[in-house]
Protein backbone atom coordinates (compact mmCIF):
# COMPACT_ATOMS: atom_id res chain seq x y z
CA UNK A 1 0.00 0.00 0.00
CA UNK A 2 2.73 2.47 0.96
CA UNK A 3 4.18 1.67 -2.98
CA UNK A 4 1.19 2.84 -4.05
CA UNK A 5 1.00 6.26 -1.89
CA UNK A 6 4.73 6.61 -2.80
CA UNK A 7 4.30 6.46 -6.35
CA UNK A 8 1.23 8.14 -7.08
CA UNK A 9 2.43 11.76 -4.97
CA UNK A 10 1.85 14.73 -7.79
CA UNK A 11 1.54 12.14 -10.65
CA UNK A 12 0.17 14.12 -13.17
CA UNK A 13 -2.47 11.95 -14.57
CA UNK A 14 -5.41 13.00 -16.90
CA UNK A 15 -8.50 11.11 -16.92
CA UNK A 16 -10.94 11.55 -20.00
CA UNK A 17 -14.20 10.63 -18.82
CA UNK A 18 -13.76 11.25 -15.62
CA UNK A 19 -17.67 12.57 -14.86
CA UNK A 20 -18.73 8.85 -15.55
CA UNK A 21 -19.07 5.97 -13.36
CA UNK A 22 -15.67 4.26 -12.96
CA UNK A 23 -14.08 7.44 -14.21
CA UNK A 24 -15.28 9.26 -10.24
CA UNK A 25 -14.12 6.20 -8.68
CA UNK A 26 -10.88 6.07 -10.47
CA UNK A 27 -10.54 9.89 -9.56
CA UNK A 28 -11.37 9.23 -5.95
CA UNK A 29 -8.61 6.55 -5.61
CA UNK A 30 -5.98 8.55 -7.16
CA UNK A 31 -6.68 11.47 -4.94
CA UNK A 32 -6.37 9.49 -2.03
CA UNK A 33 -3.16 8.31 -3.38
CA UNK A 34 -1.82 12.01 -3.98
CA UNK A 35 -1.93 12.02 -7.66
CA UNK A 36 -2.67 15.54 -9.34
CA UNK A 37 -5.70 15.37 -11.32
CA UNK A 38 -6.75 16.91 -14.27
CA UNK A 39 -9.79 15.65 -16.18
CA UNK A 40 -11.97 15.76 -19.42
CA UNK A 41 -14.99 14.62 -20.08
CA UNK A 42 -18.60 15.77 -20.77
CA UNK A 43 -20.21 17.74 -17.98
CA UNK A 44 -21.46 15.45 -15.25
CA UNK A 45 -24.97 14.69 -15.65
CA UNK A 46 -27.21 15.81 -12.68
CA UNK A 47 -27.98 13.30 -10.16
CA UNK A 48 -24.57 10.94 -10.85
CA UNK A 49 -21.56 10.19 -8.70
CA UNK A 50 -19.45 13.25 -9.69
CA UNK A 51 -21.80 16.16 -9.38
CA UNK A 52 -23.13 13.93 -6.25
CA UNK A 53 -20.25 13.90 -4.25
CA UNK A 54 -18.70 17.50 -5.87
CA UNK A 55 -15.73 15.94 -7.32
CA UNK A 56 -14.53 18.82 -9.37
CA UNK A 57 -12.95 19.97 -6.45
CA UNK A 58 -10.33 16.90 -6.29
CA UNK A 59 -9.06 17.63 -9.85
CA UNK A 60 -6.20 20.83 -10.54
CA UNK A 61 -8.91 21.13 -13.77
CA UNK A 62 -11.37 19.71 -15.52
CA UNK A 63 -11.78 20.77 -18.91
CA UNK A 64 -15.70 19.56 -19.84
CA UNK A 65 -15.92 19.13 -23.71
CA UNK A 66 -16.49 16.62 -26.25
CA UNK A 67 -13.51 14.24 -27.30
CA UNK A 68 -14.56 14.37 -30.61
CA UNK A 69 -13.63 18.37 -30.33
CA UNK A 70 -10.05 17.28 -31.46
CA UNK A 71 -8.54 21.14 -31.28
CA UNK A 72 -9.92 21.87 -27.80
CA UNK A 73 -8.66 18.03 -26.65
CA UNK A 74 -5.13 18.33 -28.31
CA UNK A 75 -4.32 21.99 -27.22
CA UNK A 76 -5.14 21.07 -23.48
CA UNK A 77 -3.21 17.55 -23.74
CA UNK A 78 -0.13 19.90 -24.48
CA UNK A 79 -0.88 22.76 -22.04
CA UNK A 80 -1.34 20.25 -19.07
CA UNK A 81 1.68 17.56 -19.97
CA UNK A 82 0.30 14.73 -17.87
CA UNK A 83 2.60 11.65 -17.24
CA UNK A 84 0.02 9.30 -16.74
CA UNK A 85 -3.28 9.68 -18.85
CA UNK A 86 -6.48 6.64 -18.42
CA UNK A 87 -8.54 6.53 -21.20
CA UNK A 88 -12.43 6.34 -19.92
CA UNK A 89 -14.43 8.54 -22.29
CA UNK A 90 -16.94 6.58 -23.78
CA UNK A 91 -20.46 6.00 -24.61
CA UNK A 92 -20.49 2.59 -22.40
CA UNK A 93 -23.96 0.93 -23.22
CA UNK A 94 -24.84 -1.53 -25.39
CA UNK A 95 -28.61 -0.66 -25.31
CA UNK A 96 -27.86 2.85 -26.17
CA UNK A 97 -25.40 1.43 -29.00
CA UNK A 98 -28.54 -0.09 -30.79
CA UNK A 99 -30.36 3.05 -30.73
CA UNK A 100 -27.25 5.69 -31.51
CA UNK A 101 -24.92 3.37 -33.20
CA UNK A 102 -23.23 6.23 -35.50
CA UNK A 103 -22.66 8.26 -31.75
CA UNK A 104 -21.42 5.34 -30.53
CA UNK A 105 -18.60 4.48 -33.16
CA UNK A 106 -17.76 7.97 -33.19
CA UNK A 107 -16.94 8.58 -29.41
CA UNK A 108 -15.56 5.46 -29.07
CA UNK A 109 -13.54 4.60 -31.94
CA UNK A 110 -12.85 8.81 -33.18
CA UNK A 111 -12.28 9.53 -29.97
CA UNK A 112 -9.66 7.03 -29.20
CA UNK A 113 -8.03 8.11 -32.33
CA UNK A 114 -8.04 11.51 -31.20
CA UNK A 115 -6.13 11.02 -28.33
CA UNK A 116 -3.73 9.17 -29.72
CA UNK A 117 -2.97 11.79 -32.52
CA UNK A 118 -2.86 14.30 -29.83
CA UNK A 119 -0.30 12.51 -27.79
CA UNK A 120 2.40 12.29 -30.16
CA UNK A 121 4.66 14.74 -30.08
CA UNK A 122 4.16 15.16 -26.20
CA UNK A 123 7.34 13.62 -24.60
CA UNK A 124 6.11 14.16 -20.74
CA UNK A 125 3.57 11.00 -21.20
CA UNK A 126 4.68 7.37 -20.07
CA UNK A 127 1.76 5.10 -20.02
CA UNK A 128 -1.50 5.35 -21.66
CA UNK A 129 -4.00 2.97 -20.59
CA UNK A 130 -7.03 2.61 -22.87
CA UNK A 131 -10.11 1.09 -21.26
CA UNK A 132 -12.34 -1.28 -23.42
CA UNK A 133 -14.33 -3.56 -22.24
CA UNK A 134 -15.11 -7.88 -21.99
CA UNK A 135 -17.64 -7.52 -24.84
CA UNK A 136 -14.43 -7.27 -27.28
CA UNK A 137 -14.37 -11.27 -27.61
CA UNK A 138 -15.67 -13.65 -30.53
CA UNK A 139 -18.09 -15.79 -28.65
CA UNK A 140 -17.44 -19.09 -28.85
CA UNK A 141 -20.08 -22.21 -28.25
CA UNK A 142 -19.00 -24.10 -24.95
CA UNK A 143 -18.96 -20.41 -23.10
CA UNK A 144 -15.48 -20.31 -21.93
CA UNK A 145 -13.61 -17.68 -19.41
CA UNK A 146 -12.20 -15.61 -22.13
CA UNK A 147 -8.40 -14.51 -21.60
CA UNK A 148 -6.34 -12.42 -23.54
CA UNK A 149 -5.07 -14.78 -26.30
CA UNK A 150 -8.96 -15.03 -27.44
CA UNK A 151 -10.00 -13.76 -30.81
CA UNK A 152 -11.34 -10.43 -30.59
CA UNK A 153 -14.91 -9.87 -32.74
CA UNK A 154 -18.33 -9.12 -32.15
CA UNK A 155 -21.91 -8.07 -32.83
CA UNK A 156 -23.70 -5.20 -31.13
CA UNK A 157 -22.40 -1.57 -32.15
CA UNK A 158 -20.68 -1.06 -29.02
CA UNK A 159 -18.63 -4.74 -28.72
CA UNK A 160 -17.51 -3.77 -32.23
CA UNK A 161 -16.90 -0.20 -31.64
CA UNK A 162 -14.98 -1.25 -28.65
CA UNK A 163 -13.09 -3.97 -30.46
CA UNK A 164 -12.23 -1.29 -33.02
CA UNK A 165 -10.37 1.06 -30.39
CA UNK A 166 -8.14 -2.16 -29.39
CA UNK A 167 -6.93 -2.40 -33.16
CA UNK A 168 -6.48 1.40 -33.34
CA UNK A 169 -4.68 1.28 -29.93
CA UNK A 170 -2.66 -1.49 -31.13
CA UNK A 171 -1.77 0.14 -34.87
CA UNK A 172 -0.54 3.49 -33.47
CA UNK A 173 1.81 1.65 -30.64
CA UNK A 174 3.32 0.50 -33.60
CA UNK A 175 3.35 3.14 -36.03
CA UNK A 176 4.24 6.10 -33.70
CA UNK A 177 5.60 4.55 -30.27
CA UNK A 178 7.33 1.34 -31.32
CA UNK A 179 9.88 1.04 -28.93
CA UNK A 180 9.63 4.19 -27.10
CA UNK A 181 7.20 5.94 -24.92
CA UNK A 182 4.27 6.27 -24.40
CA UNK A 183 3.12 2.40 -23.12
CA UNK A 184 0.56 1.65 -24.65
CA UNK A 185 -2.14 -1.07 -23.25
CA UNK A 186 -5.66 -1.28 -23.22
CA UNK A 187 -8.00 -3.16 -20.07
CA UNK A 188 -11.19 -5.53 -20.52
CA UNK A 189 -13.22 -5.03 -17.13
CA UNK A 190 -16.24 -7.57 -16.65
CA UNK A 191 -19.59 -6.43 -15.53
CA UNK A 192 -18.68 -3.43 -12.96
CA UNK A 193 -21.06 -2.97 -10.28
CA UNK A 194 -21.20 -0.23 -6.78
CA UNK A 195 -22.69 2.46 -5.54
CA UNK A 196 -22.98 5.44 -7.81
CA UNK A 197 -24.34 4.25 -10.61
CA UNK A 198 -27.23 5.57 -11.81
CA UNK A 199 -26.71 4.82 -15.53
CA UNK A 200 -30.00 3.00 -17.36
CA UNK A 201 -30.87 -0.51 -18.39
CA UNK A 202 -28.26 -1.62 -15.72
CA UNK A 203 -29.20 -3.89 -13.10
CA UNK A 204 -27.54 -2.55 -9.86
CA UNK A 205 -29.11 1.27 -10.49
CA UNK A 206 -32.50 -0.64 -11.39
CA UNK A 207 -32.66 -2.34 -8.33
CA UNK A 208 -31.91 0.32 -5.89
CA UNK A 209 -34.13 2.30 -7.78
CA UNK A 210 -37.00 -0.11 -7.28
CA UNK A 211 -36.02 -0.38 -3.53
CA UNK A 212 -35.46 3.26 -2.47
CA UNK A 213 -38.85 4.25 -3.92
CA UNK A 214 -41.07 1.00 -4.17
CA UNK A 215 -40.46 0.53 -7.45
CA UNK A 216 -41.48 -3.23 -9.03
CA UNK A 217 -38.07 -4.39 -10.76
CA UNK A 218 -38.46 -4.88 -14.18
CA UNK A 219 -35.65 -7.62 -15.50
CA UNK A 220 -34.68 -7.71 -19.36
CA UNK A 221 -32.61 -10.75 -19.30
CA UNK A 222 -32.44 -12.71 -16.38
CA UNK A 223 -30.59 -15.72 -17.37
CA UNK A 224 -27.83 -13.83 -18.63
CA UNK A 225 -24.48 -14.64 -16.95
CA UNK A 226 -21.86 -11.71 -16.85
CA UNK A 227 -18.79 -11.27 -14.78
CA UNK A 228 -19.82 -9.12 -11.86
CA UNK A 229 -17.25 -7.45 -9.60
CA UNK A 230 -17.21 -4.17 -7.50
CA UNK A 231 -15.96 -1.28 -8.92
CA UNK A 232 -13.02 -0.73 -6.96
CA UNK A 233 -11.63 -3.97 -8.02
CA UNK A 234 -10.77 -3.15 -11.84
CA UNK A 235 -9.98 0.27 -10.85
CA UNK A 236 -7.26 -0.30 -8.88
CA UNK A 237 -5.91 -2.57 -11.39
CA UNK A 238 -5.86 -0.02 -13.58
CA UNK A 239 -3.57 1.58 -11.34
CA UNK A 240 -1.21 -1.34 -10.76
CA UNK A 241 -0.98 -1.77 -14.43
CA UNK A 242 0.15 1.59 -15.10
CA UNK A 243 2.38 2.01 -12.41
CA UNK A 244 4.32 -1.57 -13.89
CA UNK A 245 4.16 0.31 -17.39
CA UNK A 246 5.58 3.65 -15.97
CA UNK A 247 8.64 1.24 -15.49
CA UNK A 248 8.71 -1.07 -18.01
CA UNK A 249 11.76 -1.16 -20.56
CA UNK A 250 9.74 -3.04 -23.10
CA UNK A 251 8.45 -0.29 -24.52
CA UNK A 252 7.53 -1.84 -27.67
CA UNK A 253 4.97 -4.38 -26.74
CA UNK A 254 1.38 -3.10 -27.24
CA UNK A 255 -1.00 -5.31 -24.93
CA UNK A 256 -4.12 -5.82 -23.29
CA UNK A 257 -4.98 -6.90 -19.70
CA UNK A 258 -8.25 -8.30 -18.30
CA UNK A 259 -9.60 -7.47 -14.58
CA UNK A 260 -12.43 -10.31 -13.41
CA UNK A 261 -13.72 -11.44 -10.73
CA UNK A 262 -13.07 -14.87 -9.54
CA UNK A 263 -14.95 -17.12 -11.55
CA UNK A 264 -17.72 -18.21 -9.09
CA UNK A 265 -18.79 -14.78 -9.34
CA UNK A 266 -19.73 -15.31 -12.89
CA UNK A 267 -23.77 -15.69 -12.35
CA UNK A 268 -26.65 -15.06 -14.02
CA UNK A 269 -28.83 -11.51 -13.58
CA UNK A 270 -31.35 -13.58 -11.61
CA UNK A 271 -28.79 -15.06 -8.97
CA UNK A 272 -27.52 -11.16 -8.26
CA UNK A 273 -30.95 -9.85 -7.34
CA UNK A 274 -31.60 -13.09 -5.36
CA UNK A 275 -28.17 -12.13 -3.43
CA UNK A 276 -29.30 -8.17 -3.16
CA UNK A 277 -32.88 -9.82 -2.25
CA UNK A 278 -31.00 -12.25 0.57
CA UNK A 279 -28.86 -10.12 1.96
CA UNK A 280 -28.99 -8.89 5.82
CA UNK A 281 -27.97 -5.34 4.84
CA UNK A 282 -31.55 -5.23 2.80
CA UNK A 283 -34.12 -4.20 5.04
CA UNK A 284 -37.31 -4.69 2.64
CA UNK A 285 -37.07 -7.13 -0.10
CA UNK A 286 -39.03 -5.60 -3.38
CA UNK A 287 -41.33 -7.39 -6.48
CA UNK A 288 -39.07 -8.73 -9.24
CA UNK A 289 -41.10 -9.15 -12.78
CA UNK A 290 -39.36 -10.67 -16.23
CA UNK A 291 -40.21 -7.70 -18.63
CA UNK A 292 -41.72 -9.53 -21.65
CA UNK A 293 -41.98 -7.27 -24.63
CA UNK A 294 -39.75 -7.88 -27.19
CA UNK A 295 -36.39 -6.89 -27.71
CA UNK A 296 -34.13 -5.51 -30.94
CA UNK A 297 -31.53 -5.11 -28.50
CA UNK A 298 -29.13 -8.77 -29.22
CA UNK A 299 -26.91 -9.61 -26.27
CA UNK A 300 -24.52 -12.00 -25.57
CA UNK A 301 -26.45 -14.72 -22.91
CA UNK A 302 -23.07 -15.94 -21.38
CA UNK A 303 -20.05 -13.44 -20.71
CA UNK A 304 -17.25 -14.85 -18.20
CA UNK A 305 -13.22 -13.68 -18.27
CA UNK A 306 -9.96 -14.86 -17.00
CA UNK A 307 -8.09 -12.69 -14.97
CA UNK A 308 -4.94 -15.02 -14.55
CA UNK A 309 -3.00 -12.82 -16.42
CA UNK A 310 -3.15 -10.01 -14.48
CA UNK A 311 -3.02 -11.85 -11.05
CA UNK A 312 0.58 -13.61 -12.36
CA UNK A 313 2.37 -10.38 -13.42
CA UNK A 314 0.55 -7.75 -11.51
CA UNK A 315 -0.49 -9.05 -8.25
CA UNK A 316 -3.62 -8.02 -8.88
CA UNK A 317 -6.74 -10.11 -6.74
CA UNK A 318 -10.38 -9.62 -6.15
CA UNK A 319 -10.87 -8.45 -2.12
CA UNK A 320 -14.41 -9.21 -2.25
CA UNK A 321 -16.61 -11.90 -2.89
CA UNK A 322 -19.75 -10.72 -4.79
CA UNK A 323 -21.93 -11.59 -1.63
CA UNK A 324 -19.46 -9.05 -0.08
CA UNK A 325 -19.63 -6.94 -2.96
CA UNK A 326 -23.53 -6.56 -2.60
CA UNK A 327 -23.58 -5.49 1.24
CA UNK A 328 -20.95 -2.99 -0.07
CA UNK A 329 -23.35 -1.73 -2.24
CA UNK A 330 -26.31 -1.73 0.06
CA UNK A 331 -24.11 -0.14 2.89
CA UNK A 332 -23.41 2.65 0.50
CA UNK A 333 -27.01 3.57 -0.75
CA UNK A 334 -28.31 3.38 2.95
CA UNK A 335 -25.17 6.12 4.47
CA UNK A 336 -25.40 8.27 1.46
CA UNK A 337 -29.06 9.11 2.65
CA UNK A 338 -27.32 9.93 6.04
CA UNK A 339 -23.87 11.41 5.14
CA UNK A 340 -22.22 13.38 2.45
CA UNK A 341 -21.98 10.72 -0.74
CA UNK A 342 -17.54 12.19 -0.80
CA UNK A 343 -17.12 11.56 2.66
CA UNK A 344 -18.92 8.15 2.00
CA UNK A 345 -17.21 7.12 -0.79
CA UNK A 346 -13.82 8.47 0.70
CA UNK A 347 -14.15 5.90 3.31
CA UNK A 348 -15.23 3.04 0.95
CA UNK A 349 -12.07 3.91 -0.39
CA UNK A 350 -9.93 3.78 2.20
CA UNK A 351 -11.73 0.59 3.19
CA UNK A 352 -10.50 -1.23 0.07
CA UNK A 353 -6.69 -0.01 0.15
CA UNK A 354 -6.77 -1.36 3.66
CA UNK A 355 -7.82 -5.19 1.83
CA UNK A 356 -4.75 -4.81 -0.03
Amino acid sequence: MNNDYNFWRNKKVLITGHTGFKGSWLSLLLYNFGAKLYGYSLKPENGHLFQKAKLSRIFAKSIYSNILNYNRLSYNIKKIKPQIIFHLAAQPLVVDSYKNPKDTFNVNVIGTLNLLESIKKINTIKTVIIITTDKVYKIKKNDPFYSERDNLGASDPYGTSKTCVELVSESYKYSYFKEKKPSISTARAGNVIGGGDYSKNRIVPDYLDALNFNKTLLLRNPGYIRPWQYVLEPVYGYTLLAKKKFFSKNNEIFDSWNFAPNNKDSISVKKLVNLFQKSKLNRKKIIVKTKKEKQIEKETSTLKLSALKSKKKLNWRPKFSLPETVDIILNWNQMTKNETVFEVSMRFVKSYINKI
